[in-house]
């Protein structure tokens, strides 16, 4: 027990070393900390807030002359970084991008690009401005740009845009489009060196959120809900016609719901020129019109005993499942593009499952009941206690119900 002192001792002493060591590495992340190599010295520099970046400048206002190094840390050797000032705006279109990366040989490779659209390959091309003394670095996982840049006629606040995505080979490929990749942008004040955040990237991802949830609950949830309430529901006599009102209920509040995030998706693309996302736009034109077709269907529908009433079935039968199956589709194609937290999608697969599996057991359940009540009737009995017959769908028999769907 004796020897159980000097260890315990030296573990607190080493356990104190580490604490001390990280803490200092962790404020050695404030830019006024770095140092440059050959003594290069930059009077003022800004801890940009995502994508571990910091800008260090020198603004020489006789000249306009912006001498700028920026460092992108915790940057992995086939990944590419930008940084950017935009003339125009406060987006990415627009910006005037010097941009580097190591290349497959172990060279670094910088260059400027001028950013005309969303989804861009980063070609090379000259900005709007000049760029002089362009070179870059990487060493310890942090690539460095350093430039000159001839700013007369911007001022001295200007909009700043930084990004970082992967590499095909040595071409760069479209960076991630959501979380801290549609954050990274705000003001830089060039005399005072304080650099502002824009909230145009939140207030974007915001809207695209409450798009996905609003999309998710209506197409994804309530639809499917209002169709297994349809067809296994009314298989019960002590449920009529409660499950036409319910269903009825479910799917007006499913179209209402749903075309208010059609809405937002309109507003999306109207404030992302650019971005185009075909396959999910499709889509979701096709579910909006078809689910309005739906809702104008009810106004048309033929009374139970119409002759054109089988047709009316099939066609409304056909039409809400199409609108179930694309709407499953198009909310995944939703998380692909929106790239949200694991645990959303895997909550929606959830709830998919969920419905899937009472569907089945619903659906094994009714065709028993079927079976046993078309013997109880060719016994001459009276039909399964409590069970309507159903109208085109095939296995609930020929009864007839106070309501029809």
């Amino acid at each position: 027990m004796g020897g159980g002192r000097p260890l315990t001792l030296k573990l607190t002493l080493s356990l104190s070393l580490i604490t001390c060591f990280l803490l200092s590495s962790s404020y050695g992340q404030n830019c006024a900390k770095h140092s440059f190599p050959n003594n290069r010295v930059f009077k003022t520099c800004s801890d940009l807030p995502v994508l571990n970046s910091f800008l260090h400048f020198n603004y020489d206002t006789s000249s306009s002359k912006l001498e700028i190094a920026y460092r992108h840390s915790g940057i992995g050797s086939s990944r590419w970084v930008a940084w950017a000032i935009n003339p125009t705006s406060t987006g990415m279109v627009g910006s005037q991008a010097l941009v580097a990366y190591q290349q497959t040989n172990g060279t670094m490779r910088v260059y400027t690009s001028p950013i005309t659209q969303y989804q861009t390959r980063l070609q090379e091309g000259e900005l709007s401005f000049n760029v002089s003394d362009l070179s870059a670095s990487y060493e310890n996982d942090e690539i460095i740009i350093f430039a000159t840049l001839g700013l007369s006629n911007n001022g001295t606040m200007l909009n700043q845009v930084w990004q970082e995505g992967g590499l095909n080979g040595n071409i760069p490929q479209m960076h991630v489009t959501s979380g801290a990749n549609v954050q990274s942008m705000g003001t830089l004040n060039l005399v005072s060196g304080e650099a502002g955040t824009s909230n145009g990237g939140g207030s974007k991802l915001k809207k695209k959120n409450i798009h996905g949830v609003l999309n998710t609950v209506s197409w994804g949830i309530l639809m499917p809900m209002g169709a297994i309430i349809a067809r296994y529901l009314k298989v019960f006599k002590s449920a009529d016609p409660a499950w036409f009102y319910l269903h009825v209920l479910c799917q007006f509040s499913a179209y209402v719901v749903g075309v208010a995030g059609w809405g937002t998706g309109l507003k999306l693309g109207s404030e992302s020129v650019g971005i185009q996302f075909d396959a999910h736009r499709t889509i979701g034109i096709i579910l909006f019109c078809l689910g309005t077709l739906q809702v104008f269907a009810l106004l048309v529908r033929p009374k139970p005993e119409h002759k054109y009433r089988l047709y009316w079935n099939i066609y409304h039968h056909l039409v809400g499942y199409t609108v179930i199956i694309l709407s499953v589709i198009n909310i995944f194609k939703g998380f692909d593009i929106l790239e949200p937290e694991k645990k959303w999608k895997h909550a929606y697969i959830g709830v998919i499952v969920a419905l899937a599996s009472t569907a089945v057991l619903l659906e094994a359940y009714t065709w028993f009941v079927a079976i046993r009540r078309k013997r109880s009737e060719s016994e001459g009995k009276l039909p399964y206690g409590g069970v309507n017959g159903g109208e085109g769908n095939g296995v609930y028999g020929h009864g007839v119900r106070t309501q029809q769907a």
